[in-house]
């Protein structure tokens, strides 16, 4: 079965050590300090991804916290870019979005897409304290709704103890309507509010749901329902939010979850392929 996930993090020691020491505590939560914290070597990474069947990636230039803030953080265009063209069968990039100099910002996004080919964006609401239906992202989401590429938003809680929580799935429900052409992905399943996600998502035709950086052995029901039914099986991405979730650990969590086949066809690779317009790509 052909595998994509669509949040995977460049992890290697360049960058790993650009990260604010406020984050420790979360890498801690999570189990990712001591050697993982440090980093971890592309080929390694790649070699992680062959184990778990994981066939494809779809590689984020985030960026988070305000520039000059001393949470700020970036992973710039052009590294994941260098990335993608020594590896352009395994990966395909996504921009990251900062609002700090919007015009910048939005020239960023296009830059990336037009100049290095990147197929998506991504928010992270949390790390500047606003909500997804913020009209400060709005000149964002025009440019990909122009662009023709999803925005993925991080959707759910704050797991960083140091930044407020401001996106609850229902904050998408405006953005869906402001902007039908956009295609809109939550990422982290929404989680605590897994119900309001299903909800906002059957409600939009332009919405979708990541279900990275939580464990599958601990989904809602109620998400495994909506991923294994009529409703859902079109509207779920798989990904991993790696190294926040091991490769191989999702896939075979996911195995025991009881989804029927077609369904997890659709989930590892066919929905992503379809909502990101890669047929050309596979």
């Amino acid at each position: 079965m052909r595998r994509m996930d669509i949040v995977v993090n460049l992890w290697t020691p360049d960058l790993t050590k650009n990260y604010t020491p406020k984050l420790n505590h979360f890498w801690q939560k999570i189990h990712i300090l001591g050697d993982t914290g440090e980093g971890i070597p592309l080929e390694d990474e790649i070699a992680k991804m062959d184990a778990a069947g994981i066939e494809k990636g779809l590689m984020i230039a985030t960026t988070g916290g305000w520039s000059g803030s001393d949470i700020f953080f970036e992973k710039p265009v052009k590294r994941i870019a260098e990335v993608v063209a020594e590896h352009p069968d395994r990966f395909k990039g996504v921009v990251g979005i900062n609002p700090t100099n919007i015009v910048p910002g939005v020239a960023r996004v296009e830059e990336a897409v037009k100049e290095y080919g990147f197929v998506g964006a991504h928010l992270y609401p949390h790390w500047y304290g606003k909500e997804p239906g913020d009209r400060i992202w709005y000149p964002f989401y025009a440019k990909c709704a122009e662009l023709g590429i999803p925005v993925q938003i991080q959707i759910g809680h704050s797991a960083q103890h140091f930044l407020p929580t401001v996106a609850n799935p229902m904050t998408l429900d405006r953005v869906a309507i402001a902007f039908p052409e956009l295609t809109i992905i939550g990422i982290h399943i929404g989680y605590p509010w897994v119900e309001e996600m299903i909800s906002v998502t059957w409600k939009h035709p332009n919405v979708y749901v990541g279900c990275d950086a939580h464990s599958p052995k601990y989904w809602d029901p109620s998400f495994v329902r909506f991923i294994n039914s009529r409703r859902g099986q079109d509207k779920v991405l798989f990904g991993t939010d790696w190294p926040v979730i091991d490769f191989e650990r999702t896939v075979n969590e996911i195995g025991e979850l009881g989804l029927k086949e077609d369904v997890m066809k659709k989930l590892f690779w066919e929905n992503a392929v379809r909502v990101y317009g890669l047929e050309e790509w596979v």
